[in-house]
């Protein structure tokens, strides 16, 4: 047998493939083979094993009788095995004797050397960047040894660890296609290998990248930092990277002023506490604020727009409202592909490691209807979470661990290699328009200073900041190796730094001229045109929001019907859609169907309507089936609500991961690209926005006030206590009423205007509906108005299919509007002088009391008033109820626990608006701890025991208030 017979016999495919020369393809045998098959290009290819030792056997009688690779790749081979130059000699008669014994040996060693080099660029490949000179100050270095594997170590420092000898290291080797070290050179000498691997791998760059689970991938990274002399920069390169060091070393509002050129007398005046805030609201700390920036890339002459999202302290919440708004903007440009858009998070590295949202947003990157294409993670990683030391903050040796779970490459590079860090920036944004996926650079740098401007850190680092206080700082750093390789000179530097420092300083000397703040500068989000027409603003009026009967009848036989032909439906499915054909016809709509007509009509508008959250595709409920499943074709799906006109708007509807938080805000994100939209999300249950209450607490509720940013984003809040146990019942309805910022003791100054100045001057509004009717009109409502507020919504479950929870086309069209309050209109209304209790209540528990009311007989003794719109609070319909009832005692009625529900949020209104002359009553289960009972039996007890008391006509009698 002969050497590469042996070759492929005893270490198979992997083996002939490390050692076949570049040009030389080694494929798997043919079924029945032996082993690999070899063919060079340009000839007919192999036929099995036997064709490496017939090109061997040829080449042995006469070199020039195989192809030029092949007799490049037999010499490298016999001068490994024998030491010197080969030895052709004829043919055995034969063919299949073996060689000597000393043979096999050197011919085997020769194997294992070259694949103990390929472990040993493997090595580097996967573990190089533990030993990399990442840390400026020395410090990272030494805590990562202990998460450097010995193997790593005696790969680099001792070659016996790969049983290889010193004497090896002029040897030369065959390079694998899996490095790209040799540029165009096809064999290294070890030593030169290692060089190589330690110059690419383990000096200020380190490389994760190995876990990839994609070769291409792989390989396109391998030769991006692999392949010799890849990252030079040309003088004029360096001089304008000089440049923008020294205008960014001004520190924590570097973003701001060098990135997205925000204007510096701008920039100064935030830090005047005697200037005026021309606008409304709180405003915020200057390092939370936004800007909307168009300018020229002066490298490519193109305009390029900039949007720094305002975020709030909260570390990594702004995440997926980043990416929400990035997928806004690349859907209203068409942009499929992520061509045209792209997004950038930076990130600190405690709360890279520490925060969940984080892991979160990276699950989103790559869902259909979440994906924004890639993203490039900065992190800023300045080895210190406020005063707590990474060995504290964090299990893993990086920061950016978590990326790995989507496979995204992460680039370490020690931040005071200025050069790196630029060549590594450009690689990430390669691989992101490349791949369209993530990509993380982790800049591995020190806090110079404290966490703030009144922090003393060597409190708690007191080593590191001794080290800190001796580091040269990266400008000076870079400056002096510019100056001793003369590209840049002492004089030109200092002016550079003299240029810079008058730019400055004239800024600042404009900025004393300035006397009034204007926070809608830093705006993130402008809407051109939106609030004004024809240059002046929009009225504060709100046209009707019923539409033409013809529209809704249209909508309903749509959704009644499957508009795809030779498309099976589930035979549960055909009844639903049978009856939204019966309802159709006889002129009325459930819940579900409302919900259709209004997104539908939206739709024909021009309106674009994005439906997201866990479910939303079928609902929680079985309820809404907007997307049709295909029972014979595998994915094969319709969305009857995209064939309702030709020229329609889109409609997105899509199931979200199971998120609450990272989903939330990446919505609002949506929300914030454009005002002609209609982007909701919905709860799988209302309690479950707990998860979630960062964005609500700091985002949704507080966004105008800070950030001077309108959003109408919608959210839809299953809501009602039916038995279901604590966390399936209650969407806390107190928490969003605590947060609104409507006035309970001011009485109002009611105007013809009144209802729609309410709701621009509220951060939010918060609805019960209790009608599909009013749900219809509300969702309607919050594109009709000429601004934009958060919609909180809290929707039904039981009511979905409650036969009296149903309303007429009447109510829907033209000339119809929502019902902030819808007044009794029974025999109590008749004879209001009659009437002995008017009780007031929202949503569910409407039901129940018109149920026990006819039980009890009390219809013409008893109103009952439903509170649809229950923040901004309409105090001029419950004046006017409340008057049309003298004789009446007020109750407020809800099904919710005393100190929960809406009883502390309408009962200072309703001593407002009534100037504390008459009570207003609770009636409703007792203050408890947990939202809900778990006994089905316990729910209907205390159920039954406040209908009782809503009832009984003599409960208050001789009570005070």
């Amino acid at each position: 047998m002969s050497q590469l017979r042996l070759l492929t016999s005893r270490l198979g495919l992997q083996a002939a493939r490390l050692l076949a020369p570049r040009g030389v393809q080694v494929s798997g045998g043919r079924s029945g083979s032996s082993g690999p098959q070899a063919a060079v290009p340009g000839s007919r290819g192999g036929g099995g094993s036997s064709y490496m030792e017939e090109m061997y056997l040829a080449w042995l009688e006469n070199p020039r009788s195989v192809h030029k690779s092949w007799d490049s790749y037999f010499r490298k081979v016999s001068e490994g095995a024998s030491g010197g130059p080969p030895q052709p000699q004829a043919p055995s008669v034969v063919p299949e004797s073996r060689p000597a014994a000393s043979s096999q040996t050197r011919t085997g060693k020769l194997v294992e050397d070259h694949l103990a080099v390929q472990s040993l660029i493997r090595a580097y490949q996967i573990r190089g960047h533990h030993v990399a000179q990442l840390d400026p100050l020395g410090i990272l270095d030494a805590d990562l040894d202990s998460f450097v594997p010995s193997d790593l170590i005696t790969s680099i420092d001792k070659l016996a660890f790969y049983d290889l000898r010193e004497a090896d290291l002029d040897k030369e080797f065959q390079l694998p296609t899996t490095t790209f070290i040799g540029g165009s050179e096809h064999t290294l000498s070890l030593r030169e290998i290692i060089q190589r691997l330690e110059s690419t791998y383990c000096q200020h760059i380190g490389l994760e990248f190995m876990f990839i689970n994609d070769v291409e991938q792989c390989q396109w990274i391998r030769q991006r930092f692999e392949t010799p002399g890849v990252m030079q920069f040309s003088s004029e390169e360096k001089r304008r990277l000089l440049a923008r060091l020294v205008r960014s070393m001004r520190g924590r509002l570097n973003v701001l002023a060098n990135v997205i050129r925000k204007d510096l007398e701008q920039i100064f005046c935030q830090f005047d506490p005697k200037l005026e805030a021309a606008d409304e609201g709180s405003g915020d700390v200057k390092y939370h604020l936004g800007m909307y920036h168009e300018r020229i890339n002066r490298v490519t002459n193109r305009n390029i727009t900039l949007s720094l999202v305002a975020n709030p302290s909260h570390l990594e919440a702004v995440d997926p409202v980043v990416q929400g708004k990035t997928k806004a903007e690349q859907f209203y440009r068409g942009d499929a592909q992520g061509k045209k858009v792209m997004s950038i998070l930076v990130h600190g590295d405690a709360a890279f490691a520490g925060q969940g949202v984080v892991y979160e947003t990276f699950h989103l990157s790559d869902l259909p209807s979440y994906t924004t294409n890639g993203t490039v993670h900065v992190v800023v990683n300045n080895q210190i979470g406020f005063t707590t030391d990474p060995r504290m903050a964090r299990s893993s040796p990086y920061p950016t661990d978590v990326a790995r779970v989507v496979n995204a490459p992460i680039f370490h590079v020690n931040a005071d290699d200025p050069e790196a860090v630029i060549y590594v920036c450009s690689v990430a944004a390669e691989w992101r328009n490349t791949f369209n996926k993530d990509v993380v650079v982790d800049l591995v740098c020190y806090r110079r200073r404290g966490h703030n401007e009144m922090d003393e850190p060597m409190f708690t680092q007191p080593l590191m900041y001794k080290q800190i206080q001796k580091q040269v700082p990266v400008l000076k750093r870079y400056a002096d190796k510019l100056i001793a390789e003369d590209t840049v000179t002492l004089q030109e530097f200092e002016e550079e730094i003299a240029k810079y420092d008058r730019i400055c300083e004239e800024a600042y000397g404009r900025s004393k001229d300035k006397k009034i703040l204007h926070i809608k500068h830093w705006l993130d989000s402008p809407w051109p045109g939106f609030f004004t027409v024809d240059g002046e603003p929009k009225s504060m009026t709100c046209p009707t929001t019923g539409i033409p009967e013809d529209v809704l009848t249209h909508i309903g036989n749509v959704a009644s019907s499957v508009p795809l032909e030779d498309f099976k439906i589930h035979t549960g499915l055909s009844r639903i859609l049978w009856g939204r054909a019966d309802m159709t016809k006889k002129r009325e709509v459930d819940w579900a169907l409302a919900e259709y007509m209004a997104f539908g009509s939206l739709l024909k508008e021009g309106i674009h309507v994005r439906l997201s959250g866990q479910d939303v595709e079928r609902g929680t409920f079985s309820h809404r089936h907007h997307v049709l499943h295909d029972q014979e074709v595998d994915r094969r799906t319709c969305v009857p609500m995209n064939h309702l006109w030709p020229d329609q708007a889109p409609y997105t509807v899509c199931n979200s991961s199971l998120s609450e938080y990272g989903v939330l805000g990446f919505e609002l994100g949506y929300a914030m690209a454009s005002p002609n939209a209609l982007v909701l999300w919905e709860a799988q249950f209302g309690d479950f926005h707990n998860t979630a209450q960062c964005i609500i607490d700091q985002f949704i509720s507080t966004g105008q006030a800070k950030w001077v940013r309108h959003n109408g984003i919608v959210l839809l809040l299953p809501h009602g206590m039916e038995g279901m146990g604590p966390e399936h019942s209650s969407a806390r309805p107190e928490r969003f009423l605590q947060m609104s910022n409507d006035d309970s003791d001011a009485y109002p100054a009611f105007s013809e205007d009144f209802e729609v100045q309410q709701l621009y001057d509220c951060n939010w509004i918060v609805v019960n509906c209790s009608t599909p009717a009013n749900y219809f009109h509300v969702l309607r409502r919050q594109i009709l108005l000429p601004f934009r507020k958060p919609l909180i919504v809290f929707t039904p479950k039981s009511l979905l299919r409650h036969p009296k929870a149903k309303s007429s086309f009447d109510q829907m069209v033209s000339g119809t509007s929502f019902q902030r309050v819808i007044p009794e209109d029974g025999a109590a209304a008749q004879t209001p002088e009659r009437v002995r209790r008017l009780i007031f209540c929202t949503g569910k528990v409407y039901y129940d009391l018109v149920k026990e009311r006819s039980t009890q007989c009390l219809e013409d003794q008893v109103a009952i008033t439903r509170l649809e719109q229950i923040s901004p609070f309409p105090f001029d319909l419950i004046k006017r109820e409340a008057e049309k009832y003298p004789g009446a005692e007020l109750v407020w009625c809800q099904e919710e626990h005393k100190n929960m529900g809406y009883y502390d949020y309408i009962n200072p209104r309703f001593m407002t608006i009534l100037n504390r002359t008459r009570p207003i009553w609770y009636v409703g289960r007792d203050p408890a701890a947990a939202p809900a009972t778990g006994n089905r039996n316990a729910h209907l007890v205390s159920l039954k025991k406040f209908l009782d008391t809503a009832f009984n006509l003599k409960a208050f009698e001789g009570k005070t208030f």
